[in-house]
């Protein structure tokens, strides 16, 4: 996959991801939430006892829970490959995120595999899925 599509789609699409990181940064579940369709479904499956999650309201409530876990992170996202489709998109995205844990400052990457819909013009995510790439833990306080 490449990045096709038209070019003002591509943009919106990037933005969405953008918008989304900025929230994870920001703890803003509100600004968050809002990158989600209704509908959506986010898919954990690294973390089993997660997995697979239905609708914005549940996404948004089951994240909402596990940022309590997470003070001071840092996330950063960026597209790997982006396809429009007139009102459907598919992204594939990269992640890199930094915080503090108990036993010690986690430096995680990952991989998102994306399904985007376009709603009243404005797009948002329809399926996520998420795979870890790579931890790293090293001691606080460098």
């Amino acid at each position: 996959m490449s990045f096709t599509g038209p070019a003002e789609d591509r943009l919106a699409l990037r933005e969405l991801l953008e918008t989304y990181a900025d929230a994870v940064t920001r703890c803003d579940a509100q600004a968050w939430g809002a990158t989600w369709a209704p509908d959506a479904q986010w898919s954990l499956p690294d973390y089993p006892e997660i997995g697979t999650t239905q609708g914005r309201d549940a996404i948004v409530a089951m994240w909402v829970e596990a940022m309590k876990h997470y003070p001071g992170i840092m996330f950063e996202a960026w597209p790997a490959s982006i396809a429009v489709d007139g009102d459907t998109a598919t992204m594939r995205s990269y992640t890199s995120e930094v915080y503090d844990w108990a036993d010690g400052v986690h430096r995680d990457r990952g991989q998102y595999e994306d399904e985007c819909v376009r709603i009243d013009g404005c797009w948002h995510f329809s399926r996520r899925t998420f795979r870890n790439i790579h931890r790293q833990i090293g001691p606080k306080g460098l």
